[in-house]
């Protein structure tokens, strides 16, 4: 034929020269070129590629080439099998990046596959890694910050100071009570005209048998406290053994019988008469309408302790005023009141009958405690004023 034929294989466009004509055949999809030795070009069918129900094409035969086959295409067919390979190159790169191993290694791309003399290049899909040639990631471990471990060693350090036995055998001391009783009788000693040393001793000596009533006062209600569940007993909570707390007391008394007749054999028989009253108190009487007989008795030896008290244990003072004796005695009943407005529930739950319950039940708890409060402030200031025109000693 006149008219030049474009030879298509696989999607890119390859003539043979202008000036030589070709015997065109129809072409088939999927056929292939081939060269043989003579320089005559074959058509060959591929295998496979034959369309269903049609027969391959026959092979056709053109003229011999004057021109040798290996002369380049046209432009065009050159720049379509420059992009072709261009395309394929970008596509093995990305999937090179992008395939890769968990350890870091990237996975080799499989090899592209090319028919010989399309002049296409397919690149075949990157080939999926499988789950077994992967390591496993290892687990990275939770950083604590230190702000967070600070506040839990603070705690720690306050549980163990809490329940270290100082701390425990100071809180079962009664303290508070400890100390304004001692505070008390060192102030009523400044008052009578006693030396500043004596005064020292007197509330050393009464700190020391304070002490030793409130740690006997817990062993006794250690199962009580414990049922009730309340507050500041250790004994009662376990924080403390009352072993502890026994060869505590003994070493205290150990203590508080030089210090009470180091101001007078007299004076420190009358504060250790008191304290076993005290200690009395803790067992017997305190259930009853007559709780307050404890309280009262042991109150009314303290005027004695301070005035027949002195410097040495040599020391002999003179017996106390009546008055202040009895005033002392209603001092006492008056600090028992005030003490029992805090325990006046449990004492209700276990069946007491003492006399700040039976009050409280009328009166009320609030109203109770503002009639002890007055009571208490009236008899202070009674003997203040009684001492002061009277004097401690007859």
């Amino acid at each position: 034929m006149a008219k030049q034929q474009r030879w298509r294989r696989g999607g890119t466009a390859d003539a043979p020269p202008p000036d030589e004509p070709v015997e065109a055949r129809p072409a088939t999809a999927g056929t292939a070129a081939s060269e043989d030795d003579d320089g005559m070009v074959e058509a060959r069918p591929r295998t496979g590629a034959t369309p269903a129900g049609k027969a391959p094409a026959k092979p056709a035969v053109s003229e011999p080439a004057t021109k040798p086959a290996t002369k380049p295409a046209t432009k065009s067919a050159a720049r379509s099998a420059t992009k072709s390979a261009a395309t394929s190159a970008d596509q093995s790169a990305r999937a090179t990046t992008t395939a890769t191993a968990p350890t870091g290694k990237p996975a080799k791309a499989p090899a592209a596959d090319s028919s010989t003399g399309t002049g296409t290049t397919e690149a075949t899909a990157p080939a999926r890694t499988t789950t077994t040639d992967q390591e496993p990631a290892a687990a990275e471990p939770t950083a604590v910050a230190p702000a967070d471990a600070a506040p839990s060693a603070a705690g720690r350090l306050r549980l163990s100071v809490l329940d270290s036995a100082p701390v425990t055998l100071l809180l079962a001391a009664h303290p508070r009570q400890a100390l304004l009783t001692a505070l008390g009788l060192g102030v009523a000693a400044l008052a009578a005209g006693r030396p500043t040393r004596e005064a020292a001793v007197v509330a050393a000596t009464v700190l020391v048998g304070q002490t030793i009533l409130g740690w006997h006062n817990d062993i006794v209600d250690r199962d009580r406290d414990a049922r009730h569940q309340l507050p500041h007993k250790p004994v009662a909570e376990g924080r403390l053994e009352t072993g502890s707390v026994w060869y505590a007391i003994v070493v205290a008394v150990l203590l508080v019988v030089p210090l009470s007749i180091s101001t007078g054999v007299t004076a420190g028989t009358c504060y250790l008469l008191a304290l076993a009253v005290g200690l009395l108190g803790n067992v017997v009487l305190r259930r009853g309408a007559l709780s307050w007989v404890p309280w009262a008795a042991s109150f009314a030896l303290y005027p004695a302790y301070l005035s027949y008290g002195g410097w040495g244990g040599s020391a002999e003072g003179a017996a106390p005023e009546v008055p202040i004796v009895v005033l002392a005695a209603l001092l006492g009943v008056g600090v028992h009141f005030v003490r029992s407005v805090w325990g006046l529930v449990p004492d209700d739950a276990d069946g007491w009958s003492h006399l700040p319950l039976v009050l409280g039940r009328r009166l009320g708890a609030t109203r109770l405690l503002v009639v002890s409060g007055v009571w208490t402030a009236a008899v202070v200031a009674l003997l203040a004023i009684v001492g002061s025109s009277t004097g401690l000693r007859q």
